[in-house]
């Protein structure tokens, strides 16, 4: 599957440069040049900028395994994770790290999320028979990654902020449903692909605690100012972060367990990890420059709008598509795009609105499958791509639906 998609990319960047020198626009050529080389100088800079965090986190990992403190996190979740990905014994370490990466996610954690991320396919990938293939776990927990649920972004309501937004939190709803949606959708699709039922007691448990707690949590922020939204966040994400560095630390060190020892042993691993990672990051990363300096996006955005024009539908979506076409490929890119179409519509306009929500509620597909899968040494993904962009899909669709019902 990667191959073929590898490839597809290359041929649609060569076509659209066609285009461009049949139109008499020479300078593509030396756009796709700069793109190859500034793509190999970008995957360096990301994963050598990752060797501390992995580092940091793998060892911490490390030690909180020998403490027992992980798998106390694991309980808390196994029952769930046990119905979705029931090739992984109960009992076993994946779920630990797991349950700590979703959490990371959820609270917005994204220093610990990624790290703890390639923790939990490490951990996958020792029940994987045919380690170059994706097993059904690592699908689920890829897919589960690109569309999970953020309960409060904060970087998007800052970026609206710096823009001057009357109110820069009022697309959190807007935000925290489309993302909802994504998700709900990713699990679906995974399910019918790995043929899981969902309609599980358990399941449907932990969905009804979800949802209660989703509309708890509205209804809570509702009460308060964006200025304390902000510093709730702020503050609960920190003192998450401390508290399970020193719970990691203390309990070890009350069982007897060689903290430093086994600090160093895990931060080695993480150093390995993120070397490893250049290959995979710079493959991806060179097709997706070359499909954004051939002007292949661009092309696409203008069919889109060229057939929601021809069907005599709104088009004030249209000018918020660049983020939501360049998200699957590039956080970066989308949030240049983003901030491009605050400023030329104005943050407080459908647009402007519109972009940062699909901003807030949208994963980097392509980004995630390449670090995570690249990490472990997958090179089949099987179904984990289609089902990563439907829940993308998803989300966009979700995005622009919420928005036209609450700002018309």
């Amino acid at each position: 599957m990667l191959n073929r998609i590898w490839v597809a990319f290359f041929v649609t960047a060569l076509a659209a440069i066609m285009v461009q020198l049949f139109m008499g626009h020479w300078s593509v050529l030396a756009d796709a040049v700069n793109a190859l080389f500034s793509s190999a100088k970008l995957a360096a800079e990301i994963a050598l900028g990752l060797i501390g965090v992995l580092a940091l986190w793998m060892g911490l990992m490390r030690v909180g395994e020998k403490a027992g403190v992980v798998s106390v996190f694991a309980r808390l979740f196994e029952p769930l994770l046990s119905r979705l990905m029931p090739e992984v014994p109960r009992g076993h370490r994946a779920y630990g790290s797991v349950t700590m990466n979703l959490t990371a996610n959820v609270l917005g954690l994204d220093n610990a999320a990624t790290p703890l991320g390639l923790k939990a396919m490490q951990d996958l990938q020792q029940l994987n028979p045919n380690k170059s293939v994706a097993t059904n776990a690592q699908i689920l927990f890829l897919v589960l990654n690109t569309s999970s649920v953020t309960l409060v972004p904060v970087t998007v309501f800052l970026y609206r902020a710096q823009q001057g937004a009357a109110a820069p939190a009022d697309i959190f709803l807007p935000i925290l449903l489309a993302t909802t949606a994504s998700t709900l959708v990713g699990i679906l699709v995974v399910a019918l692909f790995q043929r899981i039922s969902l309609l599980n007691s358990v399941i449907l448990a932990y969905g009804g605690l979800f949802f209660a707690g989703i509309s708890a949590l509205v209804f809570y922020l509702g009460t308060l100012s964006v200025a304390a939204i902000g510093e709730l966040s702020t503050a609960l994400g920190n003192g998450i972060l401390l508290l399970l560095v020193f719970s990691f630390i203390l309990v070890a060190g009350l069982r007897k367990v060689a903290v430093y020892d086994e600090f160093v042993a895990g931060a080695k691993e993480g150093f390995e990890q993120a070397i490893k990672l250049i290959p995979y990051l710079l493959a991806m990363l060179l097709a997706i420059a070359l499909l954004r300096a051939s002007g292949a996006l661009d092309y696409l955005l203008s069919v889109i709008a060229a057939l929601v024009q021809l069907l005599g539908g709104d088009t004030r979506f249209i000018d918020a598509l660049p983020t939501a076409i360049m998200k699957p490929f590039s956080g970066s890119g989308a949030r240049a795009m983003m901030l491009e179409t605050m400023q030329h519509h104005g943050v407080d306009s459908f647009a402007g609105r519109l972009a940062a929500i699909v901003q807030g509620s949208t994963e980097t597909t392509f980004y995630v499958l390449a670090v995570y899968f690249g990490a472990v040494g997958i090179r089949n993904g099987r179904h984990a791509l289609a089902c990563g962009l439907t829940a993308d899909i998803a989300g966009i669709c979700a995005a622009i639906f919420v928005c036209y019902q609450f700002y018309g």
